[in-house]
């Protein structure tokens, strides 16, 4: 009878689910001699290097053309046209140099944002020791292969997705992987089939990093097929999403398109109606558009988001993307990682139980810094306190090393929170290493849960061993009490106590000790009459500001969820540390979030704020599950396996210090300090940065408006043209750069974190404000038409008339300017002198008037005459008129708002 044939190789393949022997059978590899070159050769060829593909991306000619495909630009371009074709070659090339400038812009910008994947394998290690031949050999990580045997050891960088064949106190750190903050211990035992990434603890991933112990292991996925290259994929498929402010902006470009165009052949037709010339009325149709196009729009909101930059650079927040300042201030919920940016990223002991007592411990992170007390009084350092602490300091491979004034761990992180809660204690692990060597050692064993040291201490020699408590308090015949004496063992009180801890989300380890003792050479010397010390619960803790933080974006009507790769009970219980949950809150780990359909999950995402042992896929479903709602959603992370949903994200914020290339790649945001508390302050800025947009549409639309109005109103009743095109170009250019740039300074208003989310299919403009531009717009109207018929009428001069036309159009813009400060409050309660950049607008703007109006060359140019007094009087007749109206506005439609605001503030 014939064998039955292997199934061919698929990196798919549950490989955790088979023992070690079944894999190398699978992969057809002898363990101890590895693959021959020959049949290594052949593998490569196979199956290709160990590396990822880069996604090809679009050309840059492709990336310059795009630039311009956007309705704003149109405008732009068509009112460059409309200038070229009247033959003002200088208006026409400001008009095209604005649109290659945002141009030039967007390119670079687009240009930096795709590096994600190059990032991505910048993770994968660059050499590695492998056995071939029956030899063992160094050499690049990109010609591993499926069957390959690698060597690993502290330090080294995990090459490819691995099988563990063999572990002696193997362990590596995963968070950036599965957001699992603490060291994984690895086996190699097999695991059931369903088991997720995160615990699959007989695996090593590619770019994860061994920080203890050493190992074998048989590599049976490499590149695109690894865990790593499966974000990868997550990440190339997953498009950036459109800011809610471009979205707006597109819509409202799109409307303005519209209606200038239909302005536009309205006034061609009305004209020919009236029987003018087609000639004539062409040039009024391009009067009216050049009028009605904001020209300034597109700068005003480049160099508003730039502000933006500018400020929130000063908050450590670096942008990316511009569109992303005013993208957070929009933000309904966040999606926050847990591990490294909710908390420290730093396993710190919390609690002890030694003694039959609890002692409280002070002070988070590596810095040693801290007390232990009881009941609030300083602890004594003695008895079973004092042995359970040196028990942590001996039975540990870890150090706390001091790098550049900062606290950095070389090892295991939980070993280390086991030296800087000892040194807090008074107590110096160089000292007592010296006083009590080390003569044997059992590594630390995911099998049997357990690491045991053996010192010599005068004279004696004594184990000591840390682990899990379900491991070693069956080994325990006695215990330590609080004066050091032994004492009959009380394991329901250690129960309750560990209990208790685990109730906190701690992480708890028991500490015990064996005297006298021989030889430590396997473990049936520990096997039992061990006398228990004590126990230390660690968690990695919430940043300090972070809660505080949490609660601002609670204030400001932003939703805050969690959602981690960490254990459930430790992630809920850092979220209501957080008041991210409250107590009735329950957390969803990612097999329950599997098992729900895409409707299932869009209902939950509403109800839990906890998601637990998520995977990236997962990440990823829960961000569009929460954008099905409508909602903007932020994502924060530092990990790879963060990549895909903070790409997805509507903007994505990566922590800048111990964050990943590839996040900071996949996001548009990134917090150089690693505080989720620099969030509320870049919500603020960006809240900030779209009301001074708004403002500025608000303050230049009625101008537009206006000279649109004006033209019309002189076709329908056969009137010479109040304003030549060249005219309006001089108001819309002169008086965007110079009066409505101000805005984009304006100090962000104090109320603004007191507000709820702009709901995300809001305009920019609402009715309030349309009202007020067409008010403002029928003012100008009425002053530039009937002030230019009147001194037409009275002089007869056509240019003197023009004059006084632009001249009303310019005084009203000026005091509309100071009326567009705040949409909300009058401008009596606005600090005069806040925004120093309005009063030289201003001041530069008055001057270019009087050049436009009186010196001579410029009255060449555009046409222009000198105004009497007599006019100047009834043009700020107008501008008062518009003022005292639009301010009235104000205090009508919001009679107690100047009261509210301050009330709210105070709140």
């Amino acid at each position: 009878m014939s064998e039955t044939p292997k199934p061919p190789y698929d990196p798919r393949h549950p490989w955790h689910a088979h023992e070690v022997a079944a894999v190398t059978d699978h992969l057809e590899v002898d363990p101890e001699l590895g693959l021959s070159h020959e049949e290594a050769g052949r593998r490569l060829d196979t199956h290709g290097h160990n590396r990822l593909t880069q996604q090809a991306g679009r050309s840059p000619i492709k990336r310059l053309l795009l630039q311009f495909h956007q309705p704003l630009i149109y405008i732009l371009m068509a009112s460059g046209l409309a200038a070229a074709a009247l033959g003002e070659w200088v208006d026409a090339s400001v008009i095209f140099g604005v649109v290659l400038l945002n141009a030039a812009v967007g390119f670079i910008q687009e240009g930096r944002a795709e590096q994600a994947l190059a990032a991505l394998a910048r993770t994968v290690a660059s050499e590695v020791s492998v056995q071939r031949g029956g030899g063992r050999h160094r050499l690049n990580a990109e010609h591993l292969v499926p069957g390959d045997v690698v060597h690993l050891s502290a330090g080294d960088r995990v090459p490819a997705d691995v099988r563990v064949m063999h572990a002696v106190g193997l362990q590596a750190t995963e968070a950036s992987l599965t957001g699992e903050s603490a060291a994984v211990a690895k086996h190699n035992t097999a695991l059931p089939e369903e088991t997720r990434v995160a615990e699959r603890a007989n695996m090593a991933f590619a770019g994860t990093l061994v920080v203890a112990g050493q190992g074998k292991g048989l590599v049976v996925a490499t590149g695109d097929h690894t865990e790593t290259g499966r974000i990868a994929r997550l990440l190339s498929a997953t498009q950036s999403l459109e800011t809610p402010l471009t979205r707006a902006m597109g819509k409202f470009s799109n409307l303005l398109l519209v209606v200038i165009l239909s302005l536009a052949l309205l006034t061609f037709v009305i004209g020919l109606a009236r029987g003018e010339t087609p000639v004539d009325m062409l040039m009024a149709a391009v009067a009216l558009a050049v009028g009605a196009i904001p020209e300034g729009l597109p700068a005003a909101l480049t160099v508003t988001l730039a502000i933006g930059v500018a400020r929130m650079a000063k908050r450590r927040a670096i942008i990316r993307r511009l569109p992303a300042v005013e993208t957070l201030g929009s933000t309904t919920v966040i999606c926050s990682d847990k591990t490294g940016t909710l908390t420290e990223n730093q396993m710190t002991v919390e609690v002890i139980y030694a003694g039959g007592g609890v002692i409280e411990v002070s002070g988070r992170g590596y810095a040693p810094n801290g007390q232990l007390t009881v009941d609030g009084q300083p602890a004594a350092l003695g008895g079973a306190l004092r042995e359970c602490l040196v028990a942590g300091l001996l039975c540990n491979d870890s150090a706390l090393i001091k790098r550049e004034g900062e606290w950095d761990v070389d090892g295991d992180p939980t070993e280390v929170a086991l030296i800087v809660v000892a040194r807090k204690a008074g107590l110096d692990e160089g000292s007592v290493q010296a006083l009590c060597p080390r003569e044997a050692e059992l590594p630390f064993d995911a099998g049997r849960q357990t690491m045991a040291t053996l010192h010599r201490i005068e004279g004696q020699g004594v184990v000591f061993v840390k682990g899990a408590l379900e491991r070693i308090i069956p080994r325990c015949a006695r215990m330590l009490d609080a004066d050091g004496q032994v004492a009959p063992l009380d394991a329901a009180a250690i129960d309750a106590a560990a209990h208790a801890m685990a109730g906190r989300g701690l992480r708890v380890l028991a500490f015990a000790r064996m005297a006298p003792a021989h030889q430590l050479d396997g473990d049936d010397d520990v096997a039992g009459d061990l006398t228990f010390l004590g126990l230390q619960g660690m968690i990695d803790p919430p940043r300090g500001r972070a809660t505080a933080a949490v609660k601002a974006c609670h204030r400001a009507g932003i939703e805050v969820k969690m959602i981690t790769g960490d254990h459930a009970a430790t992630a809920l219980a850092i979220a209501r540390q957080m008041g991210i949950a409250d107590e009735s809150d329950v957390a969803l780990t990612g097999r329950e979030l599997a098992r729900q359909s895409d409707e299932q999950l869009a209902a939950t995402v509403r109800q839990v704020r906890v998601f637990a042992r998520v995977e990236p896929a997962e990440k990823l479903r829960l961000v569009k599950a929460i954008q099905a709602h409508g909602d903007v959603v932020a994502m924060t992370g530092d990990g790879v396996n963060d990549a895909p949903a903070l790409k997805a994200a509507d903007i994505g914020v990566a922590m800048g210090g111990v964050g990943t290339d590839v996040a900071k790649e996949a996001a548009d945001m990134v917090l150089t300090d690693d505080n989720f508390a620099t969030i509320e302050a870049a919500v603020e800025a960006g809240r900030g940065v779209y009301d001074n947009l708004v403002k500025f549409i608000t303050w230049t639309l009625p101008t537009n408006f206006g000279e649109g109005l004006v033209i019309l109103a002189a076709i329908f009743a056969g009137a010479t043209l109040p304003i030549t095109p060249l005219q309006i170009l001089w108001i819309n250019m002169t008086t965007a750069v110079l009066l409505g740039m101000s805005l984009a300074f304006e100090p962000i208003e104090s109320d603004v974190m007191h507000r709820p989310p702009r709901p995300p299919g809001r305009p920019i403009l609402d009715r309030v404000l349309m009202g007020r531009i067409v008010l403002v717009g029928i003012i100008m109207l009425a002053g530039a038409f009937g002030l230019f018929v009147r001194w037409f009428d009275l002089t007869g001069d056509v240019a003197l008339a023009r004059s006084v036309s632009v001249n009303v159009f310019v005084a009203v813009e000026i005091v509309f300017l100071f009326a567009c400060r705040s949409q909300r409050r009058p401008l009596w309660r606005l600090a005069p002198f806040s925004n120093p950049w309005v009063w030289g607008g201003v001041a530069l703007q008055v001057l270019l008037q009087a050049a436009f109006t009186y010196w001579p060359p410029m009255q060449s140019v555009f046409g222009t005459a000198a105004v009497p007094l007599g006019a100047w009087r009834e043009i700020a007749v107008v501008a008062l008129i518009a003022l005292i109206l639009v301010e009235a506005e104000k205090v009508i439609r919001r009679p107690h708002d100047s009261v509210s605001l301050a009330r709210v503030a105070e709140k």
